[in-house]
């Protein structure tokens, strides 16, 4: 009874964190980039890959968290399970201790958890995959007590659900891949108000304070001081201080938790610099295309698109990119590339909004046809 319950509520995580990264396999290789990035491993030449790599991790995850729940071929499933759990412990370890990456994506977007909660939702879930395989070794090899036909049938069953499962998993991604989520846990999704989301930021800000590293010089000890100590503390910054602030070793900590919304980061600015974000939220309607690599965009496909927004004569038209020669017919708009990702799957895309209300969004591919 209680092994039985451990391992369903095992395979159910682990269908879960596959499911809402399958999902959105996009995003999910997005979370994969920042792992390949010099910052964490400086592994640049696996970037194009990290699609790959995230349909590989999803698909182990649920096809090994639906074969434990029908407990089909146990001694391999809990192998496999265990030693994917290490290999997220490492990486959710990583993330932790060196601090540089700050979501995993061990849920996409529908949960968010800081590093350490990842790292020790891994080794709890190692933990339990451990237990069961004490509690499961003796059934590895323990022959079926029912008749031989009994258990074809059973076995029969088993796989047909399989495949069933399989081949549902395989719409869903392919869906994300080729458009969008057909579930959006973004904040951007359809019918968000961006302004209502505005407003609420707005009136509860997260609050940070700055940490600065301080050195004596002429006994070797470093201090983090917080900024307003430092002012209030004249022998930090007094003429002949042997206190001196190290270079880039500066911290920036959350002192105040916020209104917590990705919509925090929607900043579109014009190519000099003047900020354009409540012209668009607040125009009766404005369409937006863009694009999070520009360079990798056919030009066919970029004139096809800015053919159809200027045919919207109402509305505040800009194409935003990180290149402010992407457009050639519509105002072009600079965001940072992070920020256009958190918003758009697909490169480039589009998002139509009506008095800062989302009402629309799809990839440039879909929106032209």
């Amino acid at each position: 009874m209680i092994k039985g319950l451990l391992r369903f509520i095992i395979a159910v995580i682990f269908i879960l964190s596959g499911f809402v990264k399958a999902v959105d396999l996009v995003g999910f290789s997005f979370k994969m980039e920042e792992y390949f990035a010099p910052p964490v491993f400086n592994m640049p030449f696996l970037e194009k890959f990290a699609l790959l790599f995230s349909i590989i991790v999803v698909v182990l995850e649920l096809f090994l968290g639906f074969m434990l729940l029908l407990k089909l071929k146990l001694k391999f499933t809990l192998s496999a399970l265990i030693a994917l759990c290490i290999f997220f412990g490492f990486l959710t370890f990583y993330s932790a201790y060196f601090n540089v990456v700050t979501d995993c994506g061990c849920f996409g977007d529908a949960i968010k958890f800081t590093p350490w909660q990842s790292f020790m939702k891994d080794i709890v879930l190692l933990a339990g995959l451990i237990i069961l395989f004490i509690l499961y070794r003796k059934e590895f090899s323990k022959k079926d007590p029912y008749d031989s036909s009994t258990k074809e049938s059973s076995g029969k069953f088993k796989y047909v659900l399989l495949g069933l499962f399989s081949v549902i998993m395989i719409y869903i991604m392919v869906q994300g891949i080729m458009h969008e989520p057909l579930i959006d846990f973004r904040d951007y999704k359809t019918g968000t108000d961006m302004k209502a989301e505005k407003e609420k930021i707005n009136k509860n800000p997260s609050e940070y304070k700055t940490f600065y590293s301080l050195k004596n010089e002429k006994t070797g000890e470093v201090l983090k001081v917080n900024q307003d100590d430092y002012i209030k503390e004249t022998k930090y910054w007094a003429e002949g201080s042997p206190w001196k602030i190290e270079e880039g070793k500066n911290e920036s900590v959350l002192t105040k938790e916020g209104y917590k919304s990705e919509i925090v980061k929607f900043k579109i600015e014009d190519p000099t610099g003047m900020d354009l974000t409540d012209e668009i939220i607040n125009a009766p309607k404005a369409v937006l295309v863009f694009s999070y690599h520009p360079k990798e965009v056919s030009a066919d496909l970029i004139q096809k698109v800015e053919a159809k927004v200027n045919a919207q004569k109402e509305a505040v038209i800009y194409g935003v990119s990180t290149d402010h020669n992407t457009f050639k017919t519509i105002k072009n708009a600079m965001m940072d590339a992070t920020a256009i990702k958190t918003i758009a799957r697909s490169n480039p895309f589009v998002l139509i909004l009506e008095k800062g209300k989302i009402v629309d969004k799809q990839p440039a591919k879909d929106y032209i046809k």
